[in-house]
């Protein structure tokens, strides 16, 4: 029987891959992983914010322990909080130092769950590791390499957090929900009895107590001892000083509100200068850009494309993909023109490539850079 892991999180999603795999005849057996979060003040704890979006909270742990039950798989807890905090949380409270705006499960998809927890699969005899995420594999029937594809769901497609898988990785992952809708999961949880079937679902960061990553960012550095961020001057595009911002890692990209400087238009953040430490703003026309580059590419095929190649770019998590001409360079970095400018285009996030026969495939990507 082959077997398969799948990476628990108590909510539904995950949930009802295992219960999919199990029906289908797979050995499951689900493995949850505690990973760091921020400890919850007293006032978050009284307020009953505390566990709010933990994805390893003591809840989620009891959801997934009796979904496994219910299920009748084996489950494990296996700790990771030691390399979650250097990989995950240090690098997104630096790269919000350094005035860019990171998205953390990039990386965790890439150096957590794809690889630790790969490994702890492979390692326990299994062929395959699984996750809840709304995307499809399959192999090229002309090169037989394996594909990664948006879910057939628009609205919870996930391909954009998992455009940095390789071949290895592809070739171990399966993804039960790529093609089911959000509703149809929960109808299927609901059929199945599960106890998650109604759960709520969190877009927060899971591990800043309240979803509050500005104060998160305060906490961490007293904490820690690490480098706080520092005030600086806030410029407006000629490079005249309109007022004093309290640190790059408190704005981002697009911002309007907040600014606590006036003018005759609405101001908005346009970049960060963290080599001065200015905020540079101007009006919301100027917002819009239709170039720049990335850097940390990859492509999920492993071949690295030497020539210019047409594709649509989806410049953020909820983006609308959009034509654009992207050039690899010699550097393993690539410059993107985009067809339509797009709007607060933001260092630190990803761009993303789509394409292929039906022009759902993931072709690579990489992160904006400034």
């Amino acid at each position: 029987m082959t077997r398969v892991v799948v990476g628990m999180s108590g909510g539904v999603d995950s949930s009802v891959a295992a219960a999919l795999l199990k029906e289908q005849g797979y050995d499951v057996v689900g493995i949850m992983l505690r990973l760091w979060s921020e400890p919850a003040s007293e006032e978050d704890i009284e307020s009953g914010r505390a566990s709010e979006n933990k994805c390893c909270s003591i809840e989620s742990m009891g959801d997934a322990r009796r979904v496994a039950a219910k299920l009748d798989i084996p489950f494990y807890v296996v700790n990771v909080e030691q390399p979650f905090q250097e990989h995950i949380v240090d690098y997104f409270y630096d790269e919000y130092l350094a005035g860019r705006t990171p998205n953390p499960c990039l990386r965790c998809n890439r150096h957590i769950r794809f690889t630790l927890l790969l490994e702890r699969a492979l390692a326990l005899g299994a062929d395959y590791l699984c996750t809840g995420h709304y995307v499809r594999v399959d192999d090229d029937p002309a090169t037989g390499l394996r594909r990664l594809r948006r879910g057939v769901s628009a609205e919870k497609d996930q391909s954009y957090v998992l455009h940095v898988l390789n071949q290895q990785q592809l070739r171990h992952a399966l993804f039960p929900l790529g093609d089911y809708t959000k509703p149809q999961v929960r109808a299927m949880a609901a059929e199945r009895g599960l106890p998650v079937a109604t759960k709520a679902e969190s877009q927060e960061i899971c591990f800043v107590a309240a979803n509050d990553y500005r104060g998160f960012m305060r906490r961490y550095a007293e904490s820690t001892g690490r480098a706080q961020p520092q005030a600086g001057p806030i410029l407006d595009e000629s490079g005249r000083q309109l007022g004093e911002h309290q640190g790059l890692a408190y704005y981002t990209i697009g911002q309007r509100k907040g600014l606590g400087v006036s003018a005759r238009e609405p101001l908005h953040v346009l970049r960060m200068d963290a080599a001065s430490n200015a905020l540079i703003v101007g009006g919301a026309a100027h917002l819009e850009r239709s170039e720049f580059t990335v850097w940390q590419t990859t492509y999920p095929s492993g071949i690295v494309p030497t020539e210019p190649f047409e594709a649509e770019v989806k410049v953020r998590y909820k983006a609308t993909p959009v034509p654009a001409l992207v050039t690899p360079l010699t550097d393993g970095r690539a410059s993107i023109t985009l067809r339509q400018p797009q709007r607060a285009i933001t260092p630190g996030q990803a761009a993303v490539f789509y394409g292929g026969a039906d022009g759902d495939e993931v072709l690579g990507g990489g992160l904006i850079e400034e």
